[in-house]
């Protein structure tokens, strides 16, 4: 709509991530993300699996059991490396092994929860293997973040900004109409009876929100790993606010209203939070982006104030 065109809003499209190495080292700094936990849940009791090295064989449980643990190390070490540590043609950085093993063992000995019955050699299961390498990688990449910038996007090559611009759908989906002054789209689609309404209602209340969208037929994704599957999350909105900063330097904030909790849902967010925008960020060239998660539409205006509020401390003190 071009008569709302001061709303517009972009963002950039990723295809996935890549890690720069300023040093021949890496270290890995495990925050609450990092937490694994174990259940025989997880897996039935007969699992035919693709263990980390390949092959593929009928194994119990009780097989499982009798495997040593530095062969689960090992390998899921090398899980590690393979997925995530190589260079631009694709060839692996066999040098940093040593230091992604010692990472992998003290993420097992501190990180990881066992449920009844559960052990570690469980890890030797392809997907609960993809999950841990997934929660290590991203140890590591916090880790990154306290030194030269390491995090970088992959772009799409040939569509690389993504807008508001080129929004044009039909619904029969209930909407809420938007504030012409706050929303370059005319309508936000509600997928349920009421959170998209009210927090649609909660953004354009608040002074500090200079433009927001509902991301419904934007095209805006975020790659992300579950279950060692490539995925794509679509966050609920993009909020442009005002955090101090001035109009000219408007924070972009992704924000997810978040329902039950359920293991897919946490690698979304954790995509987000510690891949995502530390990628785009340190490229340099999208502006200042955060992600923020909100639990109860019905008290937004104070979840995003106080979220503010700390980003404006940890600012100050950096």
């Amino acid at each position: 709509m071009e008569e709302r065109i001061a709303c517009e809003i972009t963002f950039p499209r990723l295809t996935g991530y890549r890690y720069e190495l300023p040093a021949e080292h890496v270290t890995a700094r495990f925050t609450p993300d990092a937490q694994m936990a174990l259940s025989t849940q997880d897996v039935p009791t007969r699992v035919e699996n693709a263990p980390i090295v390949g092959e593929s064989s009928v194994h119990t449980l009780y097989d499982l059991r009798t495997r040593r643990l530095q062969e689960v190390e090992f390998r899921l070490a090398q899980r590690v490396l393979e997925r995530y540590f190589r260079d631009d043609a694709g060839a692996l950085k066999p040098w940093l092994f040593p230091d992604v093993l010692k990472i992998v063992r003290r993420w097992r000995q501190t990180q990881l929860a066992l449920k009844d019955n559960a052990f570690p050699q469980m890890l030797l299961l392809a997907q609960l293997a993809d999950r841990a390498a997934g929660k290590i990688y991203q140890a590591i990449v916090k880790a990154g973040e306290e030194n030269a910038p390491r995090l970088l996007p992959r772009l799409r090559p040939y569509d690389t900004l993504g807008s508001t611009r080129h929004v044009d759908f039909t619904t029969t989906r209930p909407v809420w109409v938007t504030d012409p002054a706050k929303c370059h789209i005319s309508h936000v689609v509600a997928d349920t009876g009421s959170w998209e309404q009210k927090m649609a209602q909660a953004l354009e209340e608040m002074p500090e929100v200079r433009r927001y969208v509902k991301n419904h037929n934007l095209g805006f994704t975020i790659p992300y790993t579950f279950d060692g599957q490539e995925k794509q999350y679509l966050p609920d909105f993009i909020v442009h606010l005002d955090d101090g900063h001035g109009p000219d330097d408007l924070l972009q904030l992704i924000i997810e209203v978040s329902g039950q909790a359920r293991a897919d849902k946490a690698a979304k967010v954790a995509a987000a939070r510690n891949l995502w925008v530390p990628a785009v960020n340190n490229h340099g060239g999208f502006g200042r982006w955060a992600f923020l998660e909100i639990s109860d539409p019905w008290d937004a205006k104070n979840t995003i104030r106080r979220f503010i509020r700390i980003q404006g401390e940890n600012y100050a003190t950096a």
